[in-house]
């Protein structure tokens, strides 16, 4: 970083991090013992491009005093990776979780640095820049707390960072609010299912209304299998890879770009169910957004109908589906599953009226979700422009006196 790429406003100041904290709490050390409920565990890997995503894991509620002895976490506080990935930034909410190993929270110093603009600051490039250039390690980049306390952070005037923030901070706000409208329109989509058929347990055709057979995921699913080499592209098709699906949830809201691949893909459509076939307990399934390519650990899955879509979806990312293929797979260390396996899915199939009518109902609230994953985008784009002139100074934030917000 030369001195020419970053100047700051006359009345900011530069300062070391560890002198602007009010907590340093260091989370880094052995892995806690997990449970399947209790409290959520935040680990690294689902601290991603200024978000939390869902919690997988948990610890029991006996042993988290425990567990936290180095510090409670507090709403407001800003939690950073250390290492695989560095330099992830979050903030947490009011729920109470605790927090895993590759794990810093930071809090700022009150009277001087506030939170909220400390979340943005940490994902500008002057601070990114820092961080890997104090990192140590070669195939995985790391930085010592030590090293981290000497990184340098602008300060602005108090009122200032409040502004700031609350700029970027009103984009985020509408990204959060699809996320958690998202959430709730899955909820949905699955009570709907369990409402119509029962759950997704296979039922004997014997105990089923007459037009209903038994049958297998096979039967109204197909695997596509359409292979391109990353070359014969434009280089801004998108790239979905394992990395970028989340646990749990159908909405596929990240991609990357075919730019760097070298080697083959498959295409898929945008509606095309995904399913990462590659240690398939992390349940990665959802449905994708755009027209693009993934890698060949995730199997491209439609329906042979549009009007099984949902049924389809629904049992695609049901746990049963998840720990029936997870029971199936093979390999030890990286237990993969096959669409051979998907297939062989037993389950009970209802007359197609009555999975068009289904479809019906459900196939809205999946367009829905499509619709603010691309509105959360380009959100994103615009919060992404205007963090580093905003946290540099480059565009300083005029307050109207006549206005109940502020004006860039």
């Amino acid at each position: 970083m030369s001195d020419c790429q970053f100047k700051f406003p006359t009345g900011w100041q530069v300062i070391p991090l560890d002198q602007c904290m009010g907590a340093i709490i260091d989370y880094r050390g052995k892995s806690p013992e997990k449970t399947t409920h209790g409290i959520p565990l935040i680990t690294a890997k689902i601290v991603k491009n200024g978000w939390i995503e869902k919690p997988a894991e948990f610890i029991s509620v006996s042993a988290f005093d425990g567990w936290m002895r180095r510090g409670m976490p507090e709403p407001g506080d800003v939690v950073m990776t250390t290492e695989a990935p560095l330099g992830e930034i979050a903030q947490l909410d009011s729920r109470k979780v605790a927090l895993a190993q590759r794990l810093i929270t930071l809090r700022g110093k009150p009277g001087l640095l506030d939170n909220n603009f400390l979340k943005f600051a940490m994902q500008s490039e002057f601070i990114q820049q820092q961080l890997k250039a104090r990192a140590t390690g070669t195939t995985v980049l790391g930085i010592r707390q030590s090293e981290l306390r000497r990184v340098l952070l602008p300060v602005p005037p108090l009122a200032e960072q409040n502004d700031i923030a609350k700029c970027l901070g009103s984009l985020d706000g509408r990204i959060d609010l699809n996320r958690r409208m998202n959430e709730t329109l899955e909820e949905i989509a699955r009570a709907i299912f369990k409402s119509w058929f029962g759950g997704f347990h296979p039922v004997s055709v014997a105990d089923q209304r007459d037009g209903w057979k038994d049958g297998e995921f096979g039967d109204v699913a197909e695997n596509i299998r359409i292979q391109v080499t990353p070359g014969s592209l434009p280089e801004t098709t998108p790239y979905i890879g394992l990395e970028h699906m989340p646990r749990k949830s159908i909405a596929l809201t990240e991609w990357g770009t075919t730019e760097s691949l070298a080697s083959n893909k498959f295409a898929f459509k945008s509606g095309d169910i995904l399913f990462g076939k590659l240690r398939p307990y992390f349940h990665k399934v959802g449905v994708a957004a755009v027209d693009g390519v993934c890698s060949t650990d995730v199997l491209v899955i439609r329906p042979k109908h549009p009007v099984w879509f949902s049924f389809v979806l629904a049992h695609a990312s049901s746990s049963e589906m998840v720990d029936f293929t997870n029971a199936g797979s093979t390999g030890t260390k990286m237990p993969r599953t096959s669409w051979d396996e998907l297939r062989r899915f037993k389950l009970s199939i209802p007359p197609s009226e009555l999975a068009q009518t289904f479809n019906a109902a459900v196939f809205p609230l999946v367009q829905r979700i499509q619709a603010n994953i691309h509105e959360s985008r380009t959100l994103a784009s615009a919060r992404d422009a205007l963090l580093p002139k905003l946290v540099s100074g480059q565009i300083r934030i005029a307050q109207d006196p006549h206005a109940t917000g502020v004006t860039l």
